[in-house]
């Protein structure tokens, strides 16, 4: 195998909206899609996606094991809770990065009442941790939650 060819083969990768991965492991609220990983670009130190979270929506409490995330806004407006009971919480607006340690549960919420919450994620390993919490201080933003294919209405 020349040079060449074996970058063409094993060089950049462009990973089209359309292409995006739903089979990932999920928290209630969001719907995450992997752009970037293992699987589809062979990636070994970073995995990176995108997630939504429709209008005033919350997702359900969550950490991401050892692995340190970002999440860059790209449009609407996240509210971030954090903290043992989530008590902590910050605003972030389209261009902010939110960077999240690992182990800390937190909360992403759709501050929108009428606009998606359109987000960038990465995370700094490949395995897909997420580390779904029983937090009933979660349920104290407002009784909307996100419904998809994934998460019964019964939840």
């Amino acid at each position: 195998m020349n040079k060449q060819h074996k970058w063409k083969q094993n060089g950049v990768k462009v990973i089209s909206a359309g292409n995006l991965n739903d089979n990932t492991p999920q928290t209630e609220g969001m719907k995450r899609y992997a752009a970037v990983a293992k699987q589809n670009v062979g990636a070994e130190k970073i995995w990176a996606g995108k997630v939504d979270i429709k209008p005033n929506a919350k997702t359900g409490a969550h950490h991401h094991g050892e692995l340190e995330s970002v999440i860059y806004v790209l449009a609407g407006k996240a509210k971030m809770r954090w903290g043992e009971k989530l008590e902590f919480e910050k605003y972030a607006y389209p261009g902010d990065f939110i960077f999240v340690p690992p182990f800390v549960p937190h909360q992403e919420i759709n501050a929108s009442k009428n606009k998606i919450l359109r987000c960038v994620l990465f995370r700094s390993g490949q395995e897909p941790v997420v580390v779904n919490l029983d937090i009933p201080e979660a349920d104290n933003h407002n009784d909307k939650k996100w419904i998809d294919d994934i998460h019964s209405k019964d939840l």
